[in-house]
C-alpha cells in the first residue's frame, strides 16, 4: 500500500545517508586493499567465468574499483560494457574497449564516449553478467542505492545474472526495505567468497 512504500522511501532515505557517511570515511589504502580480494573472488565465480560480456558501472570515489575488474575482463577476452545515463533516469549500456573510450558525463560520472556507437539491445546481453552498484545489500540481494532508480529500471528487463560486489561494512543484517520496484542481486561477492541470494542461478 502507499504507506508502507512511503515508509521504504523514508527508511531508504535514512540508511542510504548513514551508508554514504560511513563510506566516505574510509581510508583509501584500507579500500584499496579491500578491493583486490574481491576481485580475486570475482574471477573464481561461474558467472563470471562463463560470461563474454560484463556489464559493469565506473567506480567513483570510494566504491569498489571498477577499472581493475574492467582491465581484468579485456585480458580475459571478455567484452566490457558501461552505461550512460539517461535523462529519462534510464541507462544505455555501450561497449568500450579501453578506458580511453570513457568521458565525463552526467552527474560527473565517467561514461562512455559518443564514438562508442549503439547501445547494447537487451537480446545482446544474454548470457552477460552485470556488476550492480549499492551502498549497502543484504542477504537475499535487496541493495540501497543512490536513489535515481536507474538500475532497477534497467534490471527489470536485464537477461543476465546480476552481481554486487561488497566490502563488509556494505553488508546489512537485517533485511533492507523494499518495494515492489527493487530488483535483487543474485550474488554477493566479498573478499571471503561468494553468496548466492537466488537459488534458481546456483
Amino acid at each position: 500500500g502507499v504507506a508502507s512504500s512511503q515508509g521504504a522511501d523514508a527508511g531508504k532515505t535514512a540508511l542510504r545517508e548513514e551508508y554514504v557517511r560511513i563510506r566516505t570515511h574510509m581510508e583509501s589504502p584500507a579500500r584499496a586493499t579491500s578491493d583486490a580480494p574481491i576481485l580475486m573472488t570475482l574471477e573464481g565465480l561461474r558467472a563470471w567465468k562463463e560470461a563474454s560480456l560484463v556489464l559493469t558501472y565506473v567506480s567513483f570515489g570510494s566504491e569498489v574499483d571498477t577499472h581493475a575488474l574492467m582491465r581484468a575482463a579485456w585480458a580475459q577476452g571478455k567484452r566490457v560494457a558501461v552505461p550512460r545515463c539517461r535523462p529519462s533516469h534510464t541507462l544505455d549500456f555501450h561497449v568500450v574497449s579501453s578506458e580511453d573510450d570513457l568521458e565525463p558525463g552526467l552527474r560527473g560520472l565517467m561514461e562512455p564516449s559518443p564514438d562508442c556507437g549503439r547501445p547494447l539491445t537487451t537480446a545482446q546481453m544474454v548470457g552477460s553478467v552485470c556488476i550492480v552498484p549499492g551502498l549497502v545489500f543484504d542477504s537475499e540481494g535487496y541493495r540501497i542505492g543512490y536513489g535515481g532508480g536507474y538500475y532497477d529500471r534497467f534490471l527489470a528487463f536485464y537477461p543476465g545474472e546480476k552481481v554486487a560486489l561488497v566490502r563488509p561494512r556494505q553488508l546489512s543484517g537485517n533485511p533492507l526495505p523494499r518495494d515492489e520496484h527493487d530488483i535483487p542481486v543474485d550474488w554477493l561477492v566479498t573478499e571471503s567468497g561468494t553468496w548466492c541470494c537466488n537459488p534458481l542461478v546456483r
